[in-house]
């Protein structure tokens, strides 16, 4: 061995010192450096395929257990109604006429509600019942109506007592707003001894499953799929006014995870990323530039210039440290030598190299928390939003369509319910915020509704001054107030009772003031009313039972900054006068 080593020195001798170096380069640089840097790419690519394949797995995890757990959720309010005994005996009841029916609905409402205000992944709630009594309408309908539905048919060929089906209503009902439906539907057959049939069916919010399918996705393209029929995806088949899309065999899948809920087999398609996994390769560049630099670039230079005199790299080093004075950190882009200098040129490019992964990191958390906190911001906002229930407006109209039936006033009846049908289209959340005289025109229209109920015991009187007609305010705060001293203010008096809504601006101050001749409430009710007014949070709308004051004292707030007061005096059998009191300035801006 010891032979073939000195052949190999004598061999070398022959050669110059930029040959030698040359050499040296070769063996000890460019191909270590090829076997490395392949060996690494194959670690790199192999990490990556495990670690998207974990993504995904994680990812169709996320959507199965989202999807049950909605489900699991409606579910449970679905038995509490299956074992209702009230509920039953409602529908199991002979009634002499529709006038008779219409009577008691309204009287089993006031004690129990099927409206679920709470279940936010609920869109309707209807019975059906055999039961030729019964006059169609809001909850309640004959088991006729359901017999030459799509869902019917579905419900009875699945052959179980529960089970959900997904059906398109298309254009036979025009206010809906998605036209495809997923529903679970069970047969009420808990109080055996019944001779009236009765089946539940309960529609999901179909919307909100493509909302929380959207935020979970983290940009992939899913498919939620029922055999070949696609039920949701967060790509170019989520339009909910079309009717559902089959698979057509040409998917690119990348992952697929198959689950059963309800009977029903039910598959989580994940397509092919549009970035392979070379281009995924792109978030390393910096790491392989960094190698480029170190093995390749780096040893080229020092090699060439190793009889270079130390004033030079002197004068590179005290040149990067006069940068630092002038607030900017660069690295020594040529350093060389294996002696001192050398030593301290390379630490302070780590130096530099370390701080400025350090500002940038700081920098990136500081983005990353700005934008954690405007995304909470517009959840909060959304959550407010999805609180707003006009059902109060469509109960009026359907309660004035179902006494026009009654009295045989079809023309009436009919124009009430394409009335209601274009309200419904018109709710429109693009915008949170109106025009305190549009406000208004939608408070005076609710009390004209509401003067058809109450007749002459309700009276009101309104006052807009020109100069306040233009402030805005989020929409439909100033109509749930109305709401309230209507409802609760007129429901127990017998006697007439006036409304009166004041606004006007008393600088920098705008008031507005809704006062009642109502019922009234005690004192411990007041002061309750105006700590949850005052203090409410977004936290208290999942458990105060005045949900909707709570949610418009929220949205004052928000647009106001939180520069606003609420004020509430009552006396009962006297009254009660609300005072709303907020800084202007928040209420001017644009459209």
């Amino acid at each position: 061995m010891g032979r073939y080593r000195r052949k190999l020195e004598n061999f070398m001798n022959d050669f110059n010192v930029r040959k030698k170096l040359f050499i040296i380069y070769v063996f000890c640089v460019i191909i270590p450096l090829v076997l490395t840097d392949s060996i690494i790419l194959y670690i790199l690519l192999d990490a990556e395929k495990k670690e998207q394949l974990y993504e995904f797995e994680n990812l169709a995890n996320a959507v199965r257990y989202n999807l049950e757990y909605t489900f699991e959720e409606v579910v449970k309010e679905m038995n509490d109604i299956y074992v209702d005994s009230e509920i039953n005996s409602f529908l199991n009841e002979n009634y002499r006429d529709g006038y008779a029916f219409f009577a008691a609905s309204v009287e089993f409402a006031r004690k129990k509600s099927l409206d679920m205000p709470g279940g936010y992944d609920i869109s309707n709630v209807v019975i059906y019942a055999d039961n030729d009594t019964i006059v169609n309408g809001g909850h309640y309908y004959r088991l006729s109506e359901a017999e030459n539905t799509e869902w019917y048919r579905k419900y009875l060929d699945s052959e179980k007592g529960l089970t959900f089906v997904s059906y398109y209503v298309g254009k036979s009902d025009m206010s809906a707003l998605s036209m495809r439906r997923i529903s679970l539907v069970r047969r009420l057959d808990y109080f055996k001894k019944d001779s009236c049939e009765k089946i539940l069916r309960v529609d999901l919010d179909y919307n909100r499953i493509l909302r929380e399918l959207t935020q979970i996705s983290f940009g992939n393209q899913i498919y939620v799929c029922q055999g070949d029929r696609i039920l949701f995806s967060n790509g170019k088949h989520s339009g909910s006014q079309e009717d559902f899309h089959t698979l057509t065999g040409e998917e690119q899948i990348a992952f697929k995870s198959s689950f059963e809920m309800y009977g029903q087999e039910m598959d989580v398609l994940i397509m092919e990323p549009q970035s392979s996994v070379f281009q995924n390769l792109e978030k390393h560049v910096p790491l392989i530039i960094f190698l480029v630099v170190i093995n390749l670039l780096l040893p080229m230079i020092m090699v060439s210039t190793v009889n270079k005199s130390f004033t030079g790299r002197l004068w590179e080093l005290s040149a990067a440290f006069d940068q630092i004075q002038e607030g900017t950190l660069q690295g020594i882009e040529n350093a060389r030598g294996k002696d001192e200098i050398g030593t301290l040129m390379r630490n302070y490019n780590r130096m530099v190299k370390k701080m400025n992964d350090l500002i940038l990191h700081v920098y990136k958390n500081r983005l990353e928390k700005q934008e954690i906190e405007l995304a909470r911001q517009n959840a909060e906002l959304l959550a407010l939003h999805s609180q707003i229930n006009p059902h109060f407006l469509f109960n009026v109209l359907e309660s004035i369509r179902m006494r026009s039936l009654i009295q045989g006033e079809e023309v009436t009846a009919g124009m009430i319910e394409k009335l209601a049908i274009l309200e419904r289209q018109n709710i429109n959340w693009a915008s949170d915020h109106v025009k305190l005289e549009e406000e208004m025109s939608f408070v005076e229209a609710y009390l004209e509704l509401q003067q058809y109920r109450f007749g002459n015991r309700l009276r009101y009187e309104m006052d807009l001054p020109e100069i306040c007609a233009d402030y805005y305010v989020p929409k439909l705060t100033l109509t749930t107030f109305v709401e309230n001293a209507c409802v609760h203010g007129m429901e127990k008096k017998t006697s007439t009772c006036w409304i009166y809504v004041r606004v006007y601006l008393k600088n920098p101050f705008l008031y507005i003031e809704i006062e009642d001749t109502g019922s009234g409430m005690d004192e411990t009710t007041v002061a309750k009313m105006n700590e949850s007014m005052c203090n409410c949070t977004i936290d208290d709308i999942k458990e105060n039972e005045h949900i909707g004051i709570i949610n418009a004292c929220l949205r004052l707030k928000r647009i106001s900054k939180g520069n606003v007061l609420f004020s509430l005096e009552s006396e009962e059998g006297v009254g009660t006068f609300m005072t709303i009191k907020v800084e202007s300035e928040y209420l001017l801006m644009k459209e």
